[in-house]
C-alpha cells in the first residue's frame, strides 16, 4: 500500500469531502450484528467517526501515523498504525470492514485475504469511494483540463480505478445491490482550491517541479466559479459484498 498522503494529511482533514448520512445508514442497515466494525486505511477517520453512531465498537487501521493524528476522535473508535493487507486482529472479528477511496492503493490478493481472515462468517464488507467532482460547465471545463492535462501525467497508475468507478477491481464476494449516490455541497472558493491541493497528482508535481500546478488555473478557475451558483457534486461509489 502506497502512503501519498501523510504530507498533506491536515489538508485532507480539512477539505476531503465527507461521505452522506444516507449512504453510511445504507450500509449500516445490511449489517447483520451491529457489535464490531474495522475501517481500513481510515485516513481522518471520516467513515470511522459515521459508523460510530452505529456499531458498539469501530476499529480504524492506516499506515500514516500523520493521518491519525488528524482523525475524528470518539470513545468508542480505536485507531491503530498497520497496513490493510496485514491488520493483526485475530480472525472473524468483524460484523462490518470497510475502506473508503483507497482500495486502489492495496495489494489485491493479500487484502482479500486478510478480509476472509478477519470477516465474521455473516459479516459485510464495502467499499466506498467517489470520482471526479463535477459543477458549473465553465469551472467543469477547467476543472477537466487540470485533472486530464496539467496533472494527469502525475497520477498513479492506481487512479485508473476511480476514473472506471471502481468497478474494474477484482471483487471475489457474494456481490449486494447497491443504490446509487451523489454527494452535493455549496463550497466557498478556498474550499475548492483546498480539496485541490490533496489530491496526490498535485503533490506528485509540486515535488518534481518545486511549483504549485493549481497556479496555472487559479485565476480561471476562480472566475468561472463567480459565475456558477458554486455547487459541487461527487458521484459516490459503493460495492458491498459477504463472503461466498
Amino acid at each position: 500500500m502506497k502512503d501519498n498522503f501523510s504530507t498533506q494529511a491536515g489538508l485532507y482533514a480539512r477539505f476531503r469531502p465527507s461521505y452522506p448520512k444516507e449512504m453510511i445508514d445504507f450500509v449500516v442497515s445490511q449489517v447483520a450484528d451491529k457489535e464490531t466494525a474495522l475501517d481500513v486505511a481510515t485516513g481522518n477517520g471520516q467513515v470511522a467517526g459515521a459508523l460510530s453512531e452505529h456499531l458498539k465498537k469501530v476499529f480504524a487501521t492506516d499506515i500514516s501515523q500523520k493521518q491519525l493524528d488528524n482523525a475524528i476522535k470518539k470513545d468508542n473508535i480505536v485507531y491503530s498504525v498497520s497496513p490493510a493487507e496485514k491488520t493483526g486482529f485475530n480472525a472473524q472479528t468483524f460484523d462490518l470492514v470497510t475502506v473508503a477511496q483507497a482500495i486502489h492503493w492495496f495489494d489485491f490478493d493479500a487484502f482479500y485475504k486478510e478480509i476472509y481472515r478477519i470477516l465474521k462468517p455473516n459479516g459485510l464488507f464495502a467499499v466506498l469511494g467517489y470520482g471526479l467532482l463535477y459543477t458549473n460547465a465553465r469551472a467543469d471545463r477547467v476543472l477537466h483540463d487540470f485533472y486530464t492535462d496539467i496533472v494527469g501525467p502525475y497520477w498513479d497508475p492506481e487512479r485508473k480505478y476511480l476514473d472506471e468507478n471502481y468497478t474494474t477491481i477484482p471483487f471475489p464476494f457474494e456481490e449486494q445491490e447497491t443504490p446509487k449516490f451523489v454527494n452535493e455541497f455549496t463550497w466557498e472558493f478556498e474550499q475548492l482550491i483546498g480539496y485541490l491541493e490533496t489530491w496526490s497528482a498535485v503533490q506528485h508535481y509540486i515535488k518534481q517541479n518545486n511549483s504549485n500546478p493549481i497556479d496555472l488555473i487559479r485565476e480561471t478557475l476562480r472566475e468561472a466559479w463567480q459565475k456558477g451558483d458554486k455547487k459541487v457534486y461527487f458521484p459516490l461509489l459503493l460495492r458491498m459484498g459477504k463472503l461466498v
